[in-house]
């Protein structure tokens, strides 16, 4: 019992620091991990989240849960942690010559620009943007 309770608060502890997701707000890692871990481990307290059967279909409510395997379940969160860390982008390091390649240097640059104004624009701008990319000048 006392191992569940390691494992659930390392998941509560890991789901608290990860990032919401400008692009798709709508969408909560967050939330979806944490009714996997209501369902699993028991309702939590957490932020107001917690599970509840009635929004879940018959098909998943006739599942039986699977006995927890603490191992299986800390090494989970460990790859959590791991992305939090960016352990393997420091490991990994992406070299110059990939992160400006020569057809067009600046590409990787306008991209991280666009996803990071993408979230702010209006439904006029996003109109406008889709119909900019519709339309091209030659």
């Amino acid at each position: 019992m006392a191992a569940k309770l390691i494992v659930y608060r390392h998941w509560q502890r890991a789901l608290a620091q990860w990032p919401v997701d400008l692009l798709r707000p709508q969408i909560s890692f967050q939330e979806i991990m944490r009714r996997r871990l209501d369902k699993q481990f028991g309702p939590s307290d957490t932020k107001g989240v917690s599970y509840d059967p009635a929004k879940e279909s018959k098909d998943t409510l006739a599942t039986p849960l699977k006995p927890i395997n603490e191992n299986a379940e800390l090494e989970q969160v460990n790859v959590l942690y791991s992305f939090l860390e960016n352990r393997y982008q420091k490991k990994y390091p992406l070299s110059n010559r990939l992160m400006k390649p020569l057809s067009d240097p600046e590409h990787y640059e306008k991209l991280v620009k666009e996803l990071e104004a993408a979230p702010k624009r209006s439904w006029l701008g996003r109109l406008l943007n889709q119909w900019k990319g519709k339309v091209r000048w030659s």
